[in-house]
């Protein structure tokens, strides 16, 4: 007898490519936020004062000997502007591929948010330079970490490691997911103030400047300890490891980056006045740091990227211990008060 013919897989058997492309965004995200970064501190945003075209030419056909041999700050600007627009063809082919294959709806909306926010970022950067406006900046400055943490949160979600546990007791909430969730909240709030103060008008009062650093400060000062605590928390015996590798990585990073905003504000305004004196001078010998000679530009550029690690960080922290949890329709958690709820909707027992 003749075998019958093999049924043909399931789109859920198929190997989905949902997760390697949203990896592929994050990565291109990061180069993008990195470039960002730098356009900002070496305050080249204007290095190209036309937009989508590059010295009229079309962006994409702007002569490469020019872009590489040019100047720095022309270097940078249309860089940033070609890993935006790679940024928005990832996320279109995201889309594609997560209609396609993803059966969850909230991940494919989340697709949709991706797509969206990068549409406004592009919008955004290009009225930044038509308009010469650093308020449009700063709003500039606050979408991209959003579209960042969405592109994050898509990548965890598909991965094959997307359970999200929920610490409850009684099905609600328990510390770890609300602990991860208002970290990923004070993160991203931490990075809006970062934002105002990277983007100062030149006439700013002294009032509203000490306002500034003073919220800035606040939300550092927050986000410190919620990952401290959360670090605590994710060393319990019933932790899972994926959740205690984050919670630790994130304080770490968050400790690098205390370190990096002090030297940050040296950079950018010198040393404080309370440390006027002999403390001053073993801190800048040879006086304030400039933020555009090299290792100033290094610290500032590395203050803003760590702040967008610890970003990426919190969203997956949030995913993995509960604060996102987000269960599929049909789906009941389990009885059992440290069970593990999952956004993908399976569960599995922790304890």
């Amino acid at each position: 007898m003749r075998n019958p013919p093999p049924e043909p897989r399931s789109v859920e058997a198929r190997f989905n490519w949902t997760h390697p492309v949203a990896c592929l965004l994050v990565a291109v995200t990061a180069v993008l936020l990195c470039f960002g970064a730098l356009v900002t501190t070496f305050d080249a945003a204007m290095a190209v004062p036309d937009w989508p075209a590059t010295y009229g030419h079309n962006m994409f056909l702007f002569p490469a000997a020019e872009w590489l041999n040019g100047p720095f700050d022309l270097f940078l600007e249309h860089g940033h502007r070609l890993l935006g627009a790679t940024a928005g063809l990832v996320s279109l082919t995201l889309a594609a591929v997560a209609f396609w294959q993803e059966p969850r709806r909230f991940v494919r909306w989340l697709v949709v948010a991706a797509v969206v926010l990068v549409v406004v970022q592009g919008l955004l950067g290009g009225a930044r330079v038509l308009l010469d406006d650093r308020t449009v900046a700063k709003v500039h400055a606050c979408t991209g970490p959003l579209f960042f943490a969405v592109a994050v949160a898509i990548a965890t979600l598909t991965g094959r490691r997307s359970s999200s546990p929920v610490f409850a007791d009684g099905g609600r909430p328990g510390p770890m997911a609300i602990i991860s969730a208002s970290l990923l909240a004070a993160a991203y709030v931490q990075l809006v103030a970062g934002a105002q103060l990277r983007h100062l008008d030149l006439a700013v009062d002294p009032a509203s400047f000490r306002w500034l650093v003073a919220v800035h400060l606040a939300g550092a000062a927050a986000v410190t300890a919620l990952s401290i605590a959360s670090a605590v928390l994710a060393w319990r015996p019933y932790v899972p490891a994926g959740s205690r590798f984050w919670a630790t990585s994130v304080a770490a990073l968050v400790l690098v980056q205390s370190l990096l905003g002090a030297g940050a504000w040296v950079a950018n305004w010198g040393v404080p006045a309370v440390l006027q004196g002999t403390v001053a001078e073993r801190i800048a010998p040879a006086g304030p740091v400039v933020a555009r000679s090299l290792h100033g530009s290094a610290v500032v550029t590395l203050h803003v990227v760590t702040g967008m690690a610890i970003l990426g960080g919190a969203v997956v922290l949030a995913i993995r211990g509960g604060g996102l949890s987000i269960p599929l329709p049909g789906r009941r958690g389990a009885a059992n008060p440290r069970c593990v709820g999952s956004v993908g909707g399976s569960q599995e027992a922790v304890a």
